[in-house]
């Protein structure tokens, strides 16, 4: 099965690559900037990968970045419209 998995591999789904993405541009940006400078250019961006999909109002995606110690956590928050 080894052999098969690695002849084969299992395509990445889009929204785990995604994930990825952003993680690594967010560690980017994080070792660059002092400050969450890169929060309105992130919000421009997904705006524009999700309306690539289905249509999103601007307003219904939400991001913030929360301080805890030495952990920062980012919340994004997309309110996607009924099918």
């Amino acid at each position: 099965m080894a052999l098969l998995s690695f002849l084969f591999p299992k395509k990445e789904k889009s929204a785990s690559a995604a994930k990825e993405r952003l993680q690594i541009i967010i560690a980017r940006e994080r070792h660059h900037r002092s400050g969450p400078d890169f929060l309105p250019a992130l919000h421009r961006e997904l705006i524009e990968v999700i309306s690539k999909y289905t249509k999103v109002n601007p307003d219904d995606i939400k991001i913030s970045l929360d301080r805890q110690g030495n952990l920062e956590v980012l919340d994004v928050n997309v309110v996607l419209p009924d099918a």
